[in-house]
């Protein structure tokens, strides 16, 4: 079975090279290439998890070694794999929820004239994104975080027509790339420290290292999780990345990239378990971006930047929940993996909104789609109930989770996260209700575009609904398959550990404080939204209202401190480059040429001139050498 392994990565991979590589002749068959070989990737995983299930608990790591890819003395690294049961669960997320999407795709791009290439670039991103979580070291992990980060670029900007498209692509890239710089940095201390990438040994050495180089190696893969999962301090680039295909926003958000970094900490569980520091930051950043994701989230009337917000969230509570340690772990990937679900088949749900409204984003020129769209508005209201906590739905299992977990930290640190879990799950309830109000509920109020034509609502092809209901199917009920019998639980234990932690409340009364909370934001959504009338236009707001559209000025702050702080660091270096640099160059070349015309009036061409040169030099010589002697 082992020998299985590549092939996850090697199937999508290939329908990479041959849709970008085979040219306009596959233009007509390119989609259904790059989605079979999408749904091969996910058959492998299916026979590889069923024989994972027939092995003992502690028999179902597999490792493929392929070759040895960077052979240097004192420095190797192995193209290895590396199954177990983390790494299994986001084989089948990826690949499960990344062939759906490309199903939902063949639909949703049927008239883009470059459908082909899209779908490689779809390909390459979920190759990538295997790679990454399969790779047995953090080198080769690092190979597939970058190559994420270069199909996310392309997808994102893959209307590059449009200049909001290629600007939100190239925002991306470059915050990214800040993240990036941690990994690579934390990779570089690791060989300096351990002399190994490899996960086995470089775990097994970490009781040996001290607390504050495990500590900056904690703070390091940290920065490149808020990179890839768009955590404060570098989450400005998540809303934008609106600007691509909405099957890109579901497979960025739902099953790939943004859940990077979750993976990363949580497969660093080693090192974060000994360094405590760094793992009270993870809870922090966590903490911090879960709120931060639902102000957002609030008061975008744009319905897919409003789900970004709602994205950002619910990575900040699965940070939170790494952050937590062995009382975490699993209930950040239980709520990752729910999370998959729900947020796919919401974007998606959103994709078939706008393809039915002529492209529309505006929520507020919605309004009583569901009887339009009645596919549509209940596979959507399934994701709604599941990403609230509606009970008995997946979220409902999977965030309750996270939320004991954070009362059971203990102490005042238990009590404050737990409180900031509570309030992010009613203000999550707030947001989501606003969203189906605006979209599926009331009157309708689309108007007539620029051309004067009225969007005419209408179900989408069942390329596009098939998928949107099997996702709806696991939004309602992975989180109580996963939670019956502790499966999910005993599961991921032998990998990620597991520690009850000791919660100061039971886990009913937390229940029954979160369905407060619940009902206190729902009930608040629908006195604003559902009894009043809505109108097309927003109103100004209140100044927090003015603040979460501008996204909480996270751009006006980066442009602040970093565009105009590196332009005035710019303008100082030029000026010490031309000033002193420059100075110090043009004026020795300045003196020395200054002196050379000077000497060069006493090369005159008059042999009587040079004569008595010689005489007088001679002079001089005489006179020093008696005026010595006499000394």
């Amino acid at each position: 079975m082992e020998n299985l392994i590549a092939l996850l990565i090697a199937a999508p991979l290939l329908g990479a090279v041959v849709l970008l590589c085979g040219g306009r002749r596959l233009d007509k068959t390119g989609h259904w290439i790059g989605t079979l070989l999408a749904a091969v990737s996910f058959g492998i995983g299916v026979v590889l998890f069923a024989d994972m299930l027939g092995r003992s608990a502690d028999d179902r790591t597999l490792t493929q070694n392929l070759y040895t890819w960077i052979p240097v003395e004192g420095f190797q690294a192995d193209m290895a794999f590396q199954l177990d049961q983390l790494s299994m669960t986001f084989v089948l997320l990826i690949s499960g929820v990344g062939t759906l999407i490309h199903v939902y795709s063949i639909g949703y791009m049927e008239h883009d004239e470059r459908r082909r290439r899209f779908f490689g670039y779809l390909n390459l991103f979920v190759a990538a994104m295997l790679l990454l979580v399969l790779a047995d070291n953090y080198l080769l992990l690092y190979f597939g975080w970058e190559g994420v980060g270069l199909a996310s670029y392309l997808l994102i900007g893959f209307w590059q027509h449009k200049p909001s498209a290629a600007t939100a692509a190239k925002k991306a890239f470059l915050v990214n790339r800040v993240g990036d710089m941690g990994l690579s940095i934390a990779i570089m201390l690791m060989f300096t420290t351990f002399g190994t990438f490899a996960f086995t040994p470089l775990f097994g050495a970490v009781g040996e290292t001290s607390e504050g180089t495990l500590t900056a190696i904690g703070l390091m893969l940290l920065l490149a999780a808020c990179g890839k999962s768009a955590q404060v301090p570098l989450q400005s680039w998540l809303g934008d990345a609106m600007e691509g295909p909405t099957p890109v926003s579901a497979l960025i958000h739902a099953a790939t990239m943004v859940t990077a970094g979750v993976y990363l900490i949580v497969r660093s569980a080693a090192i974060f378990n000994a360094a405590p520091d760094a793992q009270l930051v993870v809870t922090v950043v966590g903490a911090v971006t879960l709120l931060f994701g639902a102000i957002v989230g609030c008061a975008k009337d744009d319905i897919k930047k409003a789900l970004a917000g709602s994205t950002m969230s619910q990575i900040g509570y699965m940070i939170l929940a790494a952050g937590l340690g062995p009382v975490g772990y699993v209930f950040a990937i239980m709520h990752l993996v729910t999370h998959g679900f729900f947020k796919a088949g919401l974007f998606l749900g959103a994709g078939s909104v706008m393809h039915g409204m002529n492209d529309e984003v505006d929520m507020r020129r919605y309004g009583g789609l569901r009887k339009y769209m009645p596919v549509t508005f209940v596979t959507f209201g399934l994701g709604y109930l599941a990403i609230i906590g509606f009970p008995g739905l997946s979220g409902f299992f999977s965030k309750d989770m996270i939320i004991e977990a954070a009362f059971a930290k203990g102490g005042t640190e238990g009590w404050i996260l737990g409180g900031v879990t509570l309030l992010g799950a009613g203000i999550t309830a707030f947001y989501m209700t606003r969203v189906m109000l605006l979209t599926f509920f009331g009157d309708k109020r689309w108007q007539p575009d620029a051309d004067g034509h009225e969007p005419h609502p209408h179900e989408s092809p069942k390329s596009m609904t098939i998928p949107m209901v099997i996702l709806a199917f696991g939004s309602v009920f992975a989180g109580a398959f996963f939670e019956i019998g502790e499966r999910f639980l005993k599961w991921l234990e032998p990998v990620t550990g597991y520690s009850h932690g000791n919660p100061p409340v039971s886990a009913m009364t937390v229940t029954a404080a979160t369905m407060v909370m619940l009902l206190v934001g729902v009930g608040i959504a629908w006195a604003m939204y559902g009894k009043r009338p809505v109108p097309v236009v927003a109103p100004r707001g209140s100044f927090l209202t003015r603040a979460a559209r501008r996204d909480l000025y996270q751009d006006d702050f980066n442009h602040v401190v970093l565009v105009r702080g590196g332009e005035h660091l710019t303008r100082s270096l030029v000026y010490l480059d031309h000033s002193v640099v420059d100075g110090v160059v043009n004026g020795t070349a300045a003196s020395v040429g200054g002196l050379s015309g000077r000497l060069r009036k006493l090369q005159n061409g008059y042999a009587r001139s040079y004569a008595v040169s010689m005489f007088g030099g001679t002079a001089i010589l005489i006179a020093a050498t008696l005026l010595m002697r006499a000394v």
